[in-house]
């Protein structure tokens, strides 16, 4: 592989978003309950782990999470409460977002500081594809969404974005890279981009700015892009401070707030120029959650233990997707 010492770079990395992450007080909203229901255990145990931070749905109750520093894929499922080793990656591989396609059987995990995006095929457990997106060490890659026509990755140290098509059959095409027009593509010191998610039914992209706690809704075709005015029920602006990964559904968004061990679950309006706060989510077994996975009414989000660096245990956390069901 390129990258040999990806796992140092990584935890270099993490270290660094650890040092912002203090600058950033926390100032919560309302909070909802992160109890279990149905009788489900809330904490789901990576056997093995070194590390931890993305997370992908893959139908009925099957989850997929990564190892962060050694790029291992771990298959779970939240009703039986269990996971295990799936894919063991080759030397030199890191595992940040990844998400599952479903019709053609394919996960695709952004590599962090490999600079590199990886397609498994779920039925072989083999890798289709090494895609090098951006110079390793000078890049971080760091989630993914899937549209219909293919697959987004975000970098962390670039105003970029980068689509790797699949075709009809199921065969992922080459890279195309498309750069974003301000304020989404304007590069900022630490980290910028994070999370992203696909609105509108693939027609917008909505990404997460790491460092101004803010979110983007941008047009896949041109890089043009908005910030999207989050407030709280009375109109007061609110910053989606430490923002990591999104998911959205409908037009309900929610965004991980990693340092801040919680969970903010926006609606969005009709234009996605706008949205509020609706609920915050939290739960007493997160330990720096970093993306999530839903599931009907709840949410599965790893936890990453960024301020935990003797960490010797990962898991994956189940929470209500909203306090009312």
């Amino acid at each position: 592989m390129r990258n040999i010492h990806a796992g140092k770079s990584i935890r270099r990395l993490a270290v660094g978003i650890i040092a912002l992450g203090a600058f950033l007080v926390p100032a919560p909203l309302a909070t909802a309950s992160g109890a279990d229901r149905d009788g489900r255990s809330p904490v789901i145990t990576l056997p093995g782990a070194t590390g931890a931070e993305g997370i992908a749905a893959a139908g009925g109750s099957t989850f997929f999470a990564g190892d962060l520093l050694n790029g291992n894929i771990f298959r779970g499922d939240i009703d039986e409460g269990k996971a295990k080793l799936f894919i063991e990656a080759p030397a030199g591989r890191a595992a940040v977002g990844m998400k599952v396609d479903r019709d053609n059987d394919l996960l695709f995990v952004a590599g962090g500081a490999t600079g590199q995006a990886y397609v498994y095929d779920l039925e072989t457990k083999k890798t289709v594809q090494v895609y090098d997106l951006a110079p390793a060490g000078a890049s971080f890659i760091n989630d993914v969404t899937l549209t219909r026509d293919g697959a987004w990755f975000t970098n962390s140290r670039a105003g970029e974005l980068y689509r790797i098509p699949v075709s009809r059959d199921g065969t992922p095409g080459d890279i195309r890279t498309l750069a974003l027009d301000a304020p989404a593509g304007t590069v900022d010191e630490g980290f910028n981009l994070n999370g992203i998610a696909a609105a509108d039914d693939g027609g917008t992209l909505i990404v997460g700015h790491f460092g101004r706690g803010a979110l983007y809704a941008v047009d896949p075709d041109d890089g043009s892009n908005k910030a999207i005015d989050v407030t709280d029920s009375s109109g007061a602006p609110v910053t989606v401070t430490n923002v990591d990964g999104i998911v959205i559904r409908d037009n309900t968004l929610w965004a991980v707030q990693n340092f801040l061990n919680q969970v903010s679950r926006i609606d969005l309006n009709g234009s996605l120029g706008q949205g509020e706060v609706q609920e915050v989510i939290t739960s007493p077994y997160f330990d720096i959650p970093t993306t999530a996975a839903l599931f009907g009414d709840t949410l599965a989000l790893v936890n990453a233990k960024f301020t935990t660096p003797a960490a010797t245990s990962f898991e994956a956390v189940l929470v209500r997707a909203c306090s009312g069901g």
